[in-house]
């Protein structure tokens, strides 16, 4: 008899590297996940996985049965998603991966109201700033920025976020305010490293049309862009920071704007950070899920009206 909860907690532990990815993955526990496995096994009268207290590795009998039957619960995936397209009716689990600043700040205010239309749709969030593995992790769609991009990646490119330089008004007190980004060499600046590949993220901006990447001197580095935001407003430095997460500092008179139209001479040339631009990223460009379709299209749509993606002139 197909033991289809079974084959899935096998190929997902397969696939995650051990039996608590799988189980979490699935939203059940280890025990539940090992025990799915063991029938498994039993029912096939033969060993799949070696499990150690570490890792698991495939026996020969696993090997061939992977490959026989990965292909076959794809299938029923892509039938069961074939369905709800035919019904109009999206359903069934959207795993969800997001950048920690843009998740917190831009997606969860706008899902309820997804959430509100898709009801059969179960949303499951993954905000973390590290690299993901979609397939390891069982990721149906990922909202990554430029930085985080990897090749061979199916991507919709849906939103480019303003960035502006800004610092607290007691920093600029005391240490007087930049005039140009090339002043930012002698200037306290806190800047974001990626965890996707541990570099510190540049700080480049638009000069008449002209990229230009400044000099810059790291008084702090953080991996997370919030806790940048609040070393600004307690007067570390300077930092660059998205539109949206700006914004209310600034309305607030937490945080002060650096280069923009208001505070340059009328002589000095415009100066426009380059904007973060950030993708959808897909796993298989010849099958997408009605649930993944219906959600990257609300989300586009979404993003096209925020406010926080234009700043004022």
């Amino acid at each position: 008899m197909l033991q289809l909860r079974g084959i899935e907690t096998f190929l997902k532990a397969v696939d995650g590297g051990s039996i608590a990815a799988a189980a979490r993955q699935l939203g059940i526990t280890p025990a539940a996940a090992s025990q799915n496995i063991a029938r498994l096994e039993q029912a096939l009268g033969t060993r799949l996985l070696t499990r150690t207290t570490r890792s698991l590795a495939l026996t020969n009998a696993g090997e061939l049965y992977r490959a026989r039957v990965a292909p076959v619960l794809a299938q029923l995936e892509m039938a069961e998603s074939d369905i709800a397209d035919l019904e109009g009716q999206p359903q069934g689990r959207l795993r969800i991966s997001c950048a920690t600043a843009f998740g917190r700040s831009m997606l969860a205010p706008l899902l309820p109201r997804f959430m509100a239309a898709h009801p059969r749709v179960t949303t499951e969030l993954l905000i973390v700033d590290r690299q993901v593995d979609a397939l390891k992790e069982d990721v149906d769609i990922s909202i990554r920025y430029s930085h985080a991009l990897e090749p061979g990646m199916v991507v919709r490119r849906i939103a480019a976020v303003p960035m502006v330089f800004c610092a607290a008004p007691s920093y600029l007190e005391r240490r007087g305010r930049p005039a140009t980004p090339e002043d930012l060499a002698q200037h306290d600046c806190l800047l974001y490293r990626m965890e996707v590949d541990g570099k510190v993220m540049p700080w480049p901006y638009l000069r008449e049309g002209t990229r230009v990447v400044p000099e810059l001197r790291a008084a702090a580095v953080a991996n997370d862009v919030d806790t940048l935001a609040m070393l600004a407003m307690h007067g570390a430095g300077i930092t660059r920071l998205g539109w949206f997460i700006a914004r209310p500092l600034i309305a607030q008179g937490r945080l002060e704007p650096l280069f923009t139209q208001s505070t340059r001479s009328r002589k000095a040339p415009r100066i426009d950070p380059e904007p973060l631009e950030f993708f959808l990223c897909y796993r298989d460009r010849q099958h997408v899920p009605a649930k993944v379709r219906v959600f990257a299209e609300y989300l586009a749509e979404a993003l096209r009206a925020h406010p926080d993606l234009r700043m004022p002139a």
